[in-house]
């Protein structure tokens, strides 16, 4: 009898306190003025149907059920409100440490940071950013990079590109993407060493938007794993860079790893992971039950002419790289690394895309399925 007991109480609690999380969260979110939507599952949220759909398709539907301007949600573990279109981005992009204040969700603070930030706020931790961001980004460092970018994009074409009649351009143009940041910031030029980086980046990047279970053989466990390993090696490389300058090394190089923030520790900042999102967590028009702001960047299946034509989209419709205090730091050296990368690619090829409907996905960040297949044809061939 008492091993029956056992075995049955579970059984009778677990649907118990299930139905008790159900009515106390009915209950609190009826008390206060919060935007139509739901919360999902207890832990798991609507994350299952955010990874199933993709970011964009997971808006649409909620914004066709619920409301086209403001819904909520639960994602990463977090209660979350979705604003939408141009107004939902000039409110954000308008009303930064206003009524708003810059967030990221604990699960991605996990993957991302040292241990010892992790409970920093962003405040701080941006703070720690900036004061080296600033000097590897502005406009006199930029200029200095142009010839090192001139050199591997012709360097990357010649090994990859034109030897084949067939590329797949994503995964090309994301290799020599990681191989030139690996240069410019860190000095790292050894294919090796480039991989070893690599490999568990890509953990993180694939996993940063996971359900935040930390269990063996998930995405999220990857992403933890990932970005453990990421900071052990760039660990190795400070350390070696202030052992070289301690020891007045000819081998020293002068590169734009911030040396001065060793003794304050390292984290891999924003800067290297797409921009497909802005977190943002609200102070004062939002109770604390629904404390957490999202605004998904709007990417049309179609390509749009009129975004090159005239005066350009509407104020706030197309915003790829944020705006205002949260505009993207490195919004000039994206579009420097996309003007040299297509000035070399322009000057060998003509191009012609095998798959003119390949549809794009979009979950951390716009992919195309296939990998954006092409033709090439050199000039004068």
């Amino acid at each position: 009898m008492e091993t029956l007991v056992h075995y049955l109480l579970p059984l009778v609690l677990f649907p118990l306190s299930i139905g008790l999380v159900f009515f106390l969260r009915k209950r609190s979110s009826g008390r206060v003025n919060l935007p139509p939507g739901t919360s999902g599952w207890p832990m798991l949220g609507e994350n299952i149907p955010f990874a199933l759909l993709g970011s964009q398709k997971f808006v649409k539907d909620r914004m066709r059920k619920h409301s086209p301007e403001v819904f909520q949600t639960s994602l990463m573990g977090e209660r979350t409100a979705i604003f939408c279109g141009a107004q939902g981005n000039k409110f954000l992009f308008t009303n930064e440490n206003k009524l708003l204040t810059s967030w990221w969700p604990q699960s991605m603070k996990k993957a991302f940071l040292f241990p010892e930030f992790v409970e920093n706020s962003l405040k701080e931790v941006s703070a720690l950013k900036r004061s080296f961001m600033h000097d590897i980004l502005k406009p006199e460092a930029l200029k200095q990079y142009i010839p090192v970018m001139d050199a591997m994009a012709r360097e990357h074409i010649e090994k990859e590109w034109s030897r084949n009649s067939e590329v797949k351009v994503f995964p090309l143009s994301k290799k020599y993407t990681f191989d030139l940041a690996c240069r410019l910031f860190m000095s790292i030029e050894d294919p090796d060493h480039i991989k070893r980086l690599g490999n568990p980046y890509h953990l993180v990047t694939n996993g940063m938007f996971s359900v935040p279970i930390d269990l063996p053989g998930t995405s999220y466990n990857g992403a933890i794993k990932g970005g453990k390993m990421v900071r052990e090696e760039l660990l190795k490389i400070i350390r070696k860079r202030r052992n070289e300058l301690m020891q007045c090394k000819e081998t020293a190089r002068c590169d734009l790893l911030p040396l001065q923030r060793i003794s304050h520790g390292f984290h891999l900042c924003r800067f290297y992971y797409s921009k497909g999102m802005e977190g943002m967590t609200e102070s004062s028009t939002l109770t604390n039950k629904s404390k957490n702001l999202f605004v998904f960047q709007s990417l049309t299946e179609k390509f749009d002419p009129s975004r090159f034509e005239g005066s350009g989209p509407a104020p706030y419709t197309f915003v790829p790289f944020g705006g205002g205090p949260r505009m993207c730091p490195g919004k000039e050296y994206a579009r420097l690394e996309v003007l040299v990368f297509m000035y070399n690619v322009v000057r060998r090829f003509k191009l012609k895309k095998l798959m003119p409907n390949e549809k794009i996905v979009i979950h951390a960040s716009p992919v195309p399925v296939n990998g954006l297949p092409v033709r090439l044809q050199p000039h004068g061939s």
